[in-house]
């Protein structure tokens, strides 16, 4: 059993859709299809009527809804009752960052604040955006680290919450200098053998955010890989295995030594904002000194 399965029944339930759903969940709705089944699996029992429009619950669903909302109610309040418990002088504060922000912007900004901060005691959670949102809203962490883009943002009400936008990133197409030149790389041009693209889910952020700026031009690549972390994509390109949208924070190095070469000018850019979200009321005294600084 995964809780993520009894998030993803609930909000069916809500919908009605499993697009509606799947968007909500920020998955795509094949991943979605499956964790629904896997639960139905594990029931024993189908749980959704497919043959409807809009899908229905079936009998054993709507028995079921209640015992998912309750053992994700009580799980919840269990798992920040312990956390309250373990309140004290050198408790730790949580955080909850997308993968290449707690890489390249997360952990260096640690390192400055722990010398102004010498009792400061941090967990991190490196996850998917949904799960960083789910758990900010749960009160599972204290502070979220995550992108914005003009068009796509965090599935979250802020009203509850605290923005603060942190420094402004760039996302550009890059590819390992000596093939880039080679092969003459160059998204501007649009003749030529395509371009191969090491390219991000399409459900991930940042994938979103690279099809909104590329969904107006003619782009001249051939898809030859796809994952959803930066890291593994970076491994790959810096091989030189083609080209990649990436986070000028996580490539800034490689950027000033020439191993990585961008490929396309500004249209072919877009710019990100490293933002930070909590709830001040909720912080004890060491944390809203980090929430000052951060």
């Amino acid at each position: 059993m995964d809780l993520n399965w009894l998030r993803d029944f609930e909000c069916l339930a809500r919908t009605l859709s499993f697009t509606r759903a799947s968007d909500e969940r920020n998955i795509t709705q094949s991943a979605f299809s499956r964790r629904i089944k896997a639960l139905e699996n594990w029931v024993g029992l189908p749980l959704v009527n497919r043959a409807t429009y809009p899908v229905q619950l079936t009998e054993a669903g709507q028995q079921f809804l209640p015992v998912a909302l309750t053992a994700i109610s009580q799980l919840s309040e269990t798992r920040q009752s312990l956390r309250d418990a373990d309140r004290g002088d050198n408790r730790f504060i949580r955080f909850s960052v997308l993968h290449t922000i707690s890489t390249n912007f997360l952990a260096p900004r640690l390192d400055e604040l722990q010398l102004q901060i010498p009792e400061l005691r941090t967990s991190v959670v490196s996850d998917s955006l949904s799960t960083c949102c789910e758990l900010l809203v749960e009160g599972a962490v204290d502070v979220m680290l995550c992108y914005y883009h003009h068009s796509v943002s965090p599935m979250i009400d802020e009203a509850a919450f605290v923005r603060k936008d942190l420094l402004t990133d760039r996302l550009i197409p890059v590819a390992a200098a000596e093939p880039a030149r080679a092969n003459q790389w160059d998204l501007t041009r649009p003749d030529g053998p395509p371009i191969p693209h090491l390219a991000y889910e399409r459900s991930s952020f940042l994938g979103m955010v690279v099809e909104n700026t590329v969904q107006r031009q003619t782009l001249n690549a051939e898809t030859i890989y796809v994952d959803g972390l930066v890291e593994t994509i970076k491994r790959r390109l810096l091989k030189g295995g083609g080209f990649a949208w990436m986070p000028e924070t996580a490539i800034s190095a490689e950027l000033a030594a020439g191993v990585l070469v961008p490929i396309g000018d500004d249209p072919w850019c877009t710019t990100l904002t490293i933002s930070a979200l909590s709830n001040p009321a909720t912080l004890d005294q060491t944390a809203h000194t980090l929430w000052d600084l951060l």
